[in-house]
């Protein structure tokens, strides 16, 4: 992703800004992830370990990285408590 565009990125549900996921996170979002137990706030399960992940200001939110693109939908968010 370009890092660039961090300053300008907004969570779309709390319009707090958005920072990479540091690899410890990312890697404990991927543990829950492969536990099958994990939903995001679409309600789908979330499939597939993540690469690159978005994590909000305060750190209640996460958006999956796809490619290089944010997926920046309210559908799309993960509930980080969730993976705690």
């Amino acid at each position: 992703m370009n890092k660039n565009l961090l300053p300008i990125l907004r969570c779309p549900v709390t319009h707090k800004g958005l920072s990479l996921m540091r690899r410890d996170a990312l890697k404990a979002l991927n543990a829950a992830i492969e536990s099958g137990e994990l939903r995001n706030r679409g309600g789908e399960p979330v499939t597939g370990p993540l690469a690159e992940a978005l994590i909000t200001d305060d750190g209640k939110l996460g958006y999956p990285i796809d490619d290089g693109i944010p997926v920046l939908l309210e559908t799309a968010a993960i509930k980080l408590e969730q993976s705690a």
